[in-house]
């Protein structure tokens, strides 16, 4: 039962971090409507393999934390900063840039879509200090310990979780095109929400330590 907790956990945690339009699943989606489905699979797999490492890393990072609770304290405040700055930015500044039009390179071979899925996803760092925090959290709660099973449990979960969102940017890309503007300010305004409920989590707990 523990085990299947720690994988629904680490699942939300990894869809929550990844649904919000990015340069992965907008890439794979992409591909996908270019090259066939079975493309795009094969670049999910290249980004997931890093972001199994980047979750193995964040756990590792969490885990020395949970041993040092007076750095704990201090991310904590770091972590309000920079979830306040987040929401701001979600809500306040990324509305006005949503029109402008984006371009991104993809590379020419399509052999090469498996490795251009691992460098595409090593360049994002975002999940490393996400998951962190996140593990930290439910630690705290009594909803994860650090045993070798519940760890790599965990990290399975992410990287099913983060794979589920991949392909369901692929299997509807078509509808997310056709609403690309309108699904980019909801999910911009989503985005804004939660990491506010985190700030405002975080800030409760800061004051409860004091």
């Amino acid at each position: 039962m523990e085990i299947t907790i720690t994988f629904l956990l680490s699942f939300f945690i990894a869809v929550i971090g990844v649904a919000p339009p990015g340069l992965l699943n907008m890439t794979a989606a992409k591909i996908s409507l270019k090259d066939g489905h079975a493309r795009g699979l094969v670049f999910c797999a290249g980004a997931c393999v890093i972001i199994a490492v980047q979750t193995f890393i964040a756990v590792l990072f969490a885990r020395y934390l949970s041993n040092h609770p007076e750095v704990v304290s201090v991310l904590k405040r770091v972590a309000f900063v920079i979830f306040v700055l987040i929401t701001v930015y979600f809500l306040l500044v990324a509305k006005k840039i949503a029109n402008k039009p984006k371009q991104e390179r993809e590379p020419k071979n399509k052999k090469s879509r498996f490795f251009f899925g691992i460098i595409l996803s090593a360049l994002n760092v975002f999940p490393i200090p996400y998951q962190a925090y996140m593990v930290i959290t439910i630690a705290s709660l009594g909803w994860f310990n650090f045993e070798t099973i519940n760890m790599y449990t965990y990290i399975a979960g992410a990287v099913t979780g983060s794979f589920v969102v991949f392909y369901a940017y692929i299997f509807f890309f078509d509808k997310i095109k056709s609403n690309k503007l309108k699904s980019q300010k909801n999910m911009n305004k989503l985005i804004g929400l939660v990491t506010g409920v985190i700030a405002l989590i975080t800030l409760i707990n800061i004051i409860r330590e004091m």
